[in-house]
């Protein structure tokens, strides 16, 4: 198979490793981006697929919140400009206001409810597109129903919205957590919420990784050297296993327990996730114009 340079451009996006690296990679796979990072990770070559931070819409996270119940919603605009636009702003608000009132669990219902104004999501939507001149969308929304539980929101520049609900403790110390989830991304709670699939992987990647001379060593001595790294590996990757950002000489689970807390869960958005935008050569338009 072929190995175009879009395809190596895009495993350096998503891998981080080297442009010689990515191409070996896709030859050694057949051309498979998923396989080939896979193989770059088992050469020591890439960390993490980094395909889920490229980031580039614009647009706010808006949030509403009463009591254990809030809800964040990402709105999309083109340009930073209208982002911060204050008819923008107001739309964003009045969307999150009708998004917790309503109580709907999803964009599609979200549409049509109706805003304090009066004016469906909907037709708000397309009233602001037809004000601003630039394609706007409301891309998602999550929300937290606590009962009885505490639960905080917070917003980071209004780009990084995150919601958390823990039983016990303090709604300080809950936003304290939301602030931790905000700047570290964590992609699990605690470690028994990381899926087997995700262990059995990491353990496979790091043997791969090891040296013969180790991989010879006998098997108990082998198990404990790959469960030390497994375990390195989940506290990573989740919210109870990492320092925490307002101590850092505890983990969120140490702090959790010296709170007298339990964090049950936690959302986090960011404006523009997963979507890759259109990068534009200007300079290279404007030759084409001229024919040259």
């Amino acid at each position: 198979m072929e190995i175009t340079a879009s395809m190596v451009k895009e495993l350096r996006e998503r891998s981080g490793a080297g442009m010689m690296e990515c191409k070996k990679a896709l030859t050694e796979n057949a051309g498979n981006i998923e396989t080939a990072i896979e193989w770059l990770r088992k050469q020591g070559l890439a960390k993490a697929d980094k395909k889920a931070s490229r980031v580039a819409a614009e647009g706010r996270i808006a949030v509403a919140q009463d009591g254990g119940k809030a809800v964040l919603v990402e709105i999309n605009s083109e340009t930073d400009f209208v982002a911060k636009d204050e008819n923008f702003l107001k739309f964003a608000d009045a969307v999150a206001r009708a998004a917790l009132a309503s109580g709907v669990a999803d964009v599609e219902a979200l549409r049509s409810v109706k805003t304090a104004h009066g004016a469906t999501v909907e037709e708000a939507r397309a009233a602001l597109v037809a004000k601003v001149g630039e394609n706007v969308q409301v891309r998602r929304l999550a929300r937290i129903d606590g009962a009885t539980n505490h639960v905080a929101a917070y917003v980071h520049g209004g780009r990084i919205g995150v919601l958390v609900e823990t039983r016990g403790g303090s709604v300080e110390f809950a936003r304290g957590v939301a602030m931790h989830v905000a700047a570290m991304n964590p992609p699990y709670n605690k470690a028994g919420d990381v899926p087997a699939a995700f262990i059995e992987k990491e353990k496979e990647i790091e043997l791969a990784k090891m040296s013969d001379k180790d991989k010879a060593k006998p098997a108990n001595i082998l198990e404990k050297i790959i469960g030390g790294k497994i375990a390195k590996i989940v506290n990573e990757n989740t919210l109870y296993g990492q320092p925490y950002v307002l101590n850092t000489e505890q983990t969120v689970e140490a702090a959790a327990k010296a709170a007298g807390a339990d964090v049950i869960g936690f959302k986090r958005l960011v404006v523009g996730e997963g979507i890759e935008k259109v990068q534009e050569d200007y300079v290279a338009e404007v030759k084409k114009a001229m024919g040259g």
